[in-house]
């Protein structure tokens, strides 16, 4: 059994980062998309190829109380963590680059929930509303192959109005 583990988990690890989409390619990965998603395994050729990241983005949330307050949660950033606390929270990385994407919006009202359970002080002022922010700024190489942080820019990509059942 560990044997045929083991060989399953090689073979799905390297048909998953083979850099090219054939049929059988695009089948098997299909198949094992569930497997590598759970795991979080799953990576994706565009940080390094054909054309790397141009933009540097990170997720947080502004989370708004029945009372008024507001409070600014945010997801670990691995520039923000030591070298130990980031091998534990790698996940995250993966995570918040693909709940920004529109594509997967379908995550989003899941977030939302988890951010205002996770935000729960006080039952009687409890989350009302999420709201997602994407920040991001370009990534501009100058000339002379130096860079210069660009200025950031934000955006509210989800609202979610919390009920009192996403906090139990």
């Amino acid at each position: 059994m560990i044997s045929a583990f083991l060989l399953f988990h090689i073979l799905a690890i390297t048909v998953w980062c083979i850099p090219m989409e054939t049929p059988l390619i695009a089948e098997f990965k299909g198949l094992i998309r569930p497997y590598m998603f759970w795991s979080g395994l799953f990576q994706g050729w565009d940080m390094f190829a054909p054309e790397p990241r141009s933009v540097n983005a990170y997720v947080e949330a502004a989370v708004i109380y029945k009372d008024g307050r507001i409070h600014n949660w945010k997801f670990p950033r691995m520039e923000q963590l030591g070298l130990t606390e980031r091998y534990y929270r790698e996940r995250y990385r993966k995570y918040v680059e693909n709940l920004q994407v529109d594509s997967n919006a379908a995550l989003w009202p899941d977030a939302a929930r988890r951010i205002a359970r996770l935000n729960e002080e006080d039952p009687s002022n409890p989350p009302a509303i999420v709201m997602l922010i994407r920040y991001w700024s370009d990534i501009v190489p100058r000339p002379d192959g130096s860079y210069r942080p660009e200025p950031s820019r934000a955006r509210i990509f989800f609202e979610y109005n919390v009920k009192p059942e996403d906090l139990k």
